[in-house]
């Protein structure tokens, strides 16, 4: 566990991440989420209204309607994606940040770097292998929304074998340490017995173990997310606030979706989006597993805070102006959470560490995504109401949401103990606590002073690339 000592006067600077009102830099650009932003409202337009532009263009669209469909859904992804992925190389041009662990004028001799580059193939196919293993063990993969998600990672498999071989042969010539996990486990299945660093491997399968489980998650939401939004018709969106209110949380939770995606997609090196560590704490684990499924304690589970409840529609029904200054709060605290994702760009994952955002909306919260989320579920589920039960079950409502905002306190902690093993998440925590907006409040509702961080790094964690 990291060492750390809290003080509300900061120590010499030698033991303690300085702070200033100067904000300090984030590793992802505004302009990325922008982009992105940009691709996938340009491609939902247009899914939307494709007979109309067929029509204007001459094309015999024949009896098709809207581009609703799983593979368009996709397409959105990629209209959303690429833009950012432009946008990081040509103008943030992050492939070229030290931190990619690339020298682009480095061409090392084919017989170098050919059986390092070999070795990590056989760690890389092995750990998709066991990845696979997974997904077809586990039965709750091939049912429902997951079914989709197989049926896509069967088809683009072959693909990714295909691709990895010159891309790893292309990479490691120009790595300056290309030995990294992947070759540490390929190395350890090819020579049993050669001594291999272990921390290495485990960072390696923890990173996969987040890339795999999470992906599968997101693709699996996609289409339906999408779809909701191409098929209903205006008249239905604009029939009363409630309706109105609806539609804009759903646009925006397809931004969160589609942004979330895109990043765990593109764990990538030459983007510098990849993986520097994964939260090497089985109590953050636990603590995000909680939040998603097939192990989510909510909707159905344990935690289901909405047994014999309804939302904000209901309750307000036949009030329009207090329905519609409802809606404006719910879309303006989805909106937040929606924005936090932005603000990560390609870089959006649970469980890692893939560069310091401190842009957007964390200028004023080191977890805006966090207390935006929880608190548009109290504004929107009414857990103190409900429809029958009476008042033990409206108690046992608020009580089991306030434990669900607990368990994301927790994870907000959990993440915090492992990015504090960086000093530049070091560096923004203490300039948070000093200038951030959220934790300047609670310090002065609290009367207690805004302590500062000082910390010696976690060895578990490693070195951060």
């Amino acid at each position: 566990m990291p060492k750390i000592t809290r003080s509300a006067v900061a120590p010499a600077a030698e033991t303690i991440s300085p702070t200033s009102a100067s904000r300090p830099r984030s590793a992802v650009s505004a302009g990325v989420g922008i982009v992105g932003l940009i691709g996938l409202m340009t491609y939902l337009l247009l899914a939307r209204h494709a007979p109309e532009i067929a029509v204007w263009l001459g094309i015999d669209w024949g009896q098709r309607g809207r581009m609703d469909g799983p593979n368009s859904a996709i397409a959105s992804v990629l209209a959303c994606g690429i833009p950012m992925v432009l946008w990081s190389v040509f103008v943030d041009k992050v492939h070229r940040s030290p931190s990619t662990g690339i020298d682009w004028t480095q061409r090392r001799p084919w017989r170098e770097t050919l059986d390092i580059s070999l070795t990590k193939l056989a760690g890389l196919w092995a750990t998709w292998a066991l990845i696979a293993g997974f997904y077809v063990t586990m039965r709750y993969y091939w049912e429902g929304n997951y079914a989709f998600s197989m049926d896509l990672l069967e088809r683009v498999a072959p693909w990714l074998l295909l691709i990895s071989v010159p891309y790893m042969l292309w990479l490691d010539r120009r790595m300056i340490e290309p030995r990294d996990g992947c070759y540490q486990f390929g190395r350890w299945m090819i020579s049993p017995g050669q001594p291999v660093d272990g921390r290495a491997i485990a960072h390696h399968f923890r990173a996969w173990a987040v890339k795999g489980f999470f992906t599968a998650f997101m693709l699996s939401i996609v289409p339906g997310n999408f779809a909701s939004l191409v098929t209903v018709e205006m008249s239905e969106i604009r029939a009363n606030p409630y309706m109105t209110g609806i539609w804009t949380l759903n646009l925006l939770y397809l931004v969160d979706v589609h942004i979330a995606t895109v990043g765990y997609i593109l764990t990538m090196k030459p983007l510098d989006s990849h993986i520097r560590t994964a939260n090497p704490y089985f109590m953050g684990w636990v603590a995000a597993l909680a939040c998603y499924p097939p192990f989510i304690l909510m909707n159905g589970g344990p935690l289901d805070y909405q047994v014999n409840s309804a939302d904000w529609g209901y309750w307000l029904q036949g009030h329009d102006t207090l329905m519609a200054i409802w809606a404006v709060v719910l879309v303006g605290l989805v909106a937040i959470y929606a924005w936090a994702t932005m603000a990560f760009g390609i870089r959006f994952s649970n469980l890692t560490h893939r560069g310091v955002i401190t842009h957007g909306p964390y200028k004023f919260t080191r977890h805006p995504a966090y207390v935006s989320k929880n608190l548009s579920w109290w504004v929107a589920g009414l857990p103190f109401l409900v429809t029958a039960g009476g008042p033990i079950e409206a108690v046992r409502n608020t009580l089991l949401i306030a434990a669900v905002s607990g368990i994301y306190y927790w994870r907000a902690k959990t993440e915090e103990k492992h990015l504090l093993a960086d000093p530049a998440y070091v560096a923004y925590w203490n300039w948070a606590q000093e200038h951030a907006l959220v934790p300047r409040l609670f310090a002065k509702l609290s009367g207690r002073t805004r302590p500062l961080i000082r910390l010696e790094p976690d060895p578990r964690v490693g070195p951060v690339a």
